[in-house]
């Protein structure tokens, strides 16, 4: 079947590309009971792995898939409410559920299976608080274990709760809101434990769950999941869907042009590949040709991907970074990322020790605020620790951060004199 643009959005069957060798290790995981923490750059195609996986997994009809998309979610209690209304196809298990929340249903009758997942949504949340969310957070894992086949609980954007939970609107980590991650966490733990032969957890998100726990000293409740990194396309892959793609829109890209387009980018994100076609094939069609040449792909790239229309996409490492840091980090970020943007994509030990000299330094060195900094970039897939020096790895985000913010950027060097 002919290969189509993505789009924005994540995609699954025909439009889902590769990543056969990641999917067939997610489902030996799934099948041996084994909880999964999927980590990997913005942009690397989880969202879209986890739902082809689902998708699959629905399909054989051993398992029973669940996705759930906690970004919006701000408490433990909107957790609770979206885990419970997207078990609703579940039937088994959505009948015990519902009967856990037979005080706010009651007057809906046989019509609550009618409603919208909004509207049902808002009704078992208005049947959930601070004093029960655990208690019905547990109800509805021992329906789902109850479920006559093995369910597979997929939770993206975990991380960003987690965030929001320990850091709250002004990015400030305080005892109580340490605590109510450690307990949101704990009962997370605790029920992936107590139902492991039954329920299947599958972790995911567009930040690192590692440093945000780290950060609040909480990172044992991660034990209990296995680590699995979406790594990029290698470039045979990136070069041969480049060429897919163009043969479905009638398009040709020379080998010289693919292999142009790679060494541009670098760092093969599923996104940035399909992307950068996307532009092309756009200018193409302006210019009422179907071949592409270097100098095509060279004026797309500065125009495009690192101009106005690639900005909004590259606007939101930015905001993901202000989400997880805060502010007082955020700031150290951006100085680290545009040192190494404006110095050839790379930090050295020399100005990463006057950095370290720059910013006040913490009771504890293994928390100063340029470690804790350089553990979310390194983690998030922004820079690789390599030999005495941390290097960009995508060489659109390197260009990209290089045009945004090195115009008057002064290096920590010729500020120390």
């Amino acid at each position: 079947m002919a290969l189509k643009k993505a789009g924005g959005n994540w995609v699954d069957g025909d439009r889902f590309y590769d990543r056969e060798v990641d999917l067939e290790a997610l489902m030996e995981r799934v099948r041996d009971g084994t909880h999964t923490l999927l980590t990997a750059q913005r942009r690397m195609g989880k969202t879209s792995l986890v739902r082809e996986l689902l998708r699959r997994l629905a399909a054989d009809g051993e398992f029973e898939p669940i996705f759930v998309d906690l970004e919006a979610a701000n408490t433990s209690e909107d957790a609770i409410a979206e885990i419970a209304v997207q078990s609703r196809h579940a039937h088994v298990a959505w009948d015990r559920i519902k009967s856990g929340f037979v005080n706010v249903l009651r007057e809906l009758g046989d019509r609550v299976d009618t409603l919208s997942l909004s509207d049902i949504q808002v009704k078992l949340r208005a049947g959930i608080d601070r004093g029960n969310w655990r208690q019905k957070g547990d109800e509805i894992f021992a329906a789902l274990a109850g479920h006559e086949r093995r369910v597979v609980l997929a939770i993206d954007e975990l991380p960003i709760l987690v965030n929001r939970l320990l850091k709250g609107h002004d990015y400030r980590i305080t005892p109580e809101r340490r605590q109510a991650t450690d307990e949101f966490m704990s009962w997370l733990r605790k029920n992936g434990q107590a139902h492991r032969e039954r329920v299947t957890l599958l972790l995911s998100g567009s930040v690192g769950l590692g440093p945000i726990l780290r950060q609040a000293e909480l990172t044992a409740h991660a034990n209990i999941y296995s680590l699995y990194e979406l790594k990029p396309w290698d470039d045979a892959t990136a070069s041969k869907c480049l060429a897919e793609l163009s043969e479905t829109y009638s398009l040709e890209f020379p080998p010289e042009v693919r292999q142009d387009m790679c060494r541009r980018l670098r760092w093969m994100v599923p996104h940035h590949v399909q992307q950068f076609f996307d532009c092309l094939h756009e200018h193409l069609r302006r210019e009422r040709r179907n071949q592409a040449s270097l100098h095509d792909a060279d004026v797309v790239y500065a125009a495009d991907m690192l101009g106005s229309r690639g900005q909004v996409g590259l606007d939101h490492y930015e905001g993901r970074l202000k989400t997880v840091l805060g502010a007082d980090l955020y700031r150290i970020a951006l100085d680290l990322l545009t040192e190494a943007a404006v110095a050839e994509g790379r930090l050295d030990d020399d100005a990463l020790a006057l950095y370290l000299e720059h910013f006040p330094v913490a009771d504890d060195s293994d928390r100063h605020p340029i470690k804790t900094v350089l553990h979310v970039l390194e983690h998030d897939g922004y820079l690789d620790q390599c030999a005495d020096e941390y290097r960009f790895l995508s060489g659109l985000l390197e260009d990209w951060w290089r045009l945004r913010h090195g115009g008057s950027f002064v290096p920590i060097r010729q500020r120390r004199g």
